[in-house]
This record gives structure tokens, C-alpha cells and sequence, in this order.
């Protein structure tokens, strides 16, 4: 009976050390069961409503891109993930164009390469998003989606 204890107690004693490696392996990021941090949202929403600002009221569409590559950079599980794509996608369009208050460093081909980008990421992560209708057409308008392989993910 003290063999079987013995082996047993090994036995757990094994798992316990080998439970913090496989925790390191960490979650997939998009796995639904992961909880957001409620910090990292709280701020991330913030950004959002600052960019919405930017892009609808002041037409300020360099300060409302810089808001959404933060939000992009630092919580890509963002729950409004969507909308940041839109606003990104649509404000380098439009400074492409030459419209808004601010002008960008960037050429307007590089712009529409960004807004082609943060387009088609719309477009293929989240067709069901209220924004992906109007994406979809300035991707026509662009040329199409970028496929994900193609260099600029």
C-alpha cells in the first residue's frame, strides 16, 4: 500500500510542476472564451470615442488614425474591433483624397494601401459588422481586398 501512496503522491507532484508550463502557452487570440481586460477596454473605448470624434465632427482624419493603430497596436481583441478598422480604413481614404483638416506624411498611394488594408481586415473578420456594407464597396472602388498573405498583415 505505501508503493501505491508513494507512486500517487509522484504522480502529483509531477503535474503541479508541469501545470505553470503549460499555462505559458497561453490562449488563442481569438478564442471566445478568453475575458477581455477590463482596463485594456475601458481605455481602448476611450481611443475609439476619440477617433469617432476626430473622424465625424473635426474631420480630423490624421488624429482619428492615430487613435485607431493605437487601439489596433495594443488590444487587438478590442470588442469594437469593427468599427476601429472602419474609421482607420476610411480616414486614410479620405486623406488620399486630400480631404479633412490635416494632411499625412504618407503618400496618397500608401494611403490607399493602408485603406485597402484595414478594409479588407474588416471585410474578412467581421462580415457581419454594420461597417462591412460600405467597406465593401470602397474595396471595389479600390480594387479589391488584400488577401492576408500578400505582405502588408
Amino acid at each position: 500500500m505505501k508503493k501505491y501512496l508513494l507512486i500517487f503522491a509522484t504522480l502529483i507532484v509531477a503535474v503541479l510542476v508541469s501545470a505553470p508550463a503549460s499555462f505559458a502557452q497561453g490562449v488563442s487570440r481569438n478564442d471566445p472564451s478568453v475575458v477581455p481586460d477590463a482596463e485594456l477596454e475601458k481605455d481602448s473605448l476611450h481611443n475609439l470615442t476619440v477617433a469617432r470624434h476626430y473622424f465625424k465632427l473635426k474631420k480630423a482624419y490624421v488624429a482619428a488614425l492615430k487613435r485607431c493603430e493605437e487601439i489596433d497596436s495594443a488590444n487587438p481583441n478590442f470588442t469594437k474591433m469593427d468599427e476601429v478598422l472602419y474609421i482607420a480604413g476610411m480616414s486614410s481614404l479620405r486623406l488620399a483624397d486630400s480631404k479633412g483638416k490635416q494632411k499625412s506624411a504618407k503618400s496618397a498611394d500608401e494611403l490607399r494601401l493602408d485603406a485597402r488594408v484595414y478594409l479588407s481586415r474588416l471585410v474578412r473578420g467581421y462580415a457581419n459588422s454594420s461597417f462591412a456594407k460600405d467597406a465593401e464597396v470602397e474595396l471595389k472602388a479600390l480594387g479589391g481586398p488584400i488577401e492576408p498573405d500578400s505582405g502588408r498583415q
